[in-house]
């Protein structure tokens, strides 16, 4: 594979009053420096599925922001392979693409919008087929929306092993559950991962535990979520957290991407003043992305 990914990414520890008055210690594990543009868990998950693809096309599904509808468009630019994104809101066909679809566009991805209620229904079969015969694809290699499914589960497994012995508690932000699912499953025994799920709701534990299933066979490490820091769900933020993500990239320098790693960031600080982690624990937070401005 013409890719050369920086693994294991780097773990690098920081200094921050909030944690360190409780005793807490905080490192970042930064996926984010994995690939100029595979970036983080992108990159884990999908080069599994795109290995899997065998060179076929390959068709995935997010809504008009995804960053996983970038990334495997940018791999199938940078691997050679077709690639059609299939995205959420039949209106958007009609509107100039925003930055994050033009993107995906540049990079080659065919776009096929579909109505809302056949994005819902897009995992059902009949309605799968439907779609793939409307893009033209049918022979294609499918990989569900944000990339979760068990090849992508076992490849974020290397997250895990890569961390073994060198934190108590891993964090993650979840959209689809596939990261924590697999980072869970490849830490040591006495570690334990924590998931800050960005999505309202609370389904993601059952889908969690069916991508481990899928996977492994069973539910396997030691995981939980706190789902309190989702900002009223998916592309929401507030200012408070905004004014958070700000402070954090003036006194650490890191560019904070406001979707899934600020909220990432905001839930440890909040855990770590209410005395969530005992003296002495080593707090390691995945840093899955950085702001799309600067990818």
């Amino acid at each position: 594979m013409p890719l050369r990914p920086a693994l294991p990414s780097p773990l690098t520890e920081i200094q921050d009053n909030r944690f360190s008055r409780h005793g807490v210690r905080l490192l970042l594990k930064r996926d984010d420096l994995i690939h100029p543009e595979l970036i983080g868990n992108k990159w884990r998950k999908l080069m599994p599925n795109v290995e899997a693809a065998g060179g076929r096309e390959l068709v995935t599904f997010g809504g008009a922001y995804s960053n996983h509808l970038r990334a495997t468009a940018a791999a199938g630019r940078l691997l050679g392979f077709a690639t059609t994104g299939v995205v959420r809101g039949q209106e958007l066909a009609d509107l100039p693409l925003n930055p994050s679809l033009a993107r995906c566009a540049a990079d080659g991805m065919r776009l096929r919008f579909v109505d809302r209620s056949a994005y819902r229904r897009k995992d059902e079969p009949e309605t799968l087929a439907a779609i793939l015969r409307a893009a033209g694809a049918e022979g294609a290699y499918v990989v569900p929306e944000g990339g979760s499914n068990a090849e992508a589960v076992r490849g974020c497994r290397a997250l895990g092993a890569e961390l073994r012995g060198r934190a108590d508690v891993v964090a993650v932000a979840c959209g689809t559950g596939g990261t924590l699912a697999g980072l869970a499953a490849g830490l040591a025994p006495g570690q334990r991962a924590l998931g800050v799920p960005v999505l309202k709701g609370g389904f993601m534990e059952d889908d969690i535990r069916a991508l481990q299933e899928r996977a492994f066979g069973t539910r396997t490490g030691s995981w939980s979520l706190d789902d309190r820091f989702h900002c009223g769900g998916y592309a929401r933020t507030t200012p408070e957290l905004d004014a958070f993500a700000e402070e954090f990239e003036k006194l650490h320098g890191l560019p904070v991407e406001r979707l899934y790693v600020a909220k990432l960031l905001y839930a440890l600080t909040t855990l770590a003043e209410e005395g969530a982690f005992p003296h002495g624990t080593r707090v390691a937070a995945v840093i899955t992305g950085r702001p799309f401005e600067n990818q």
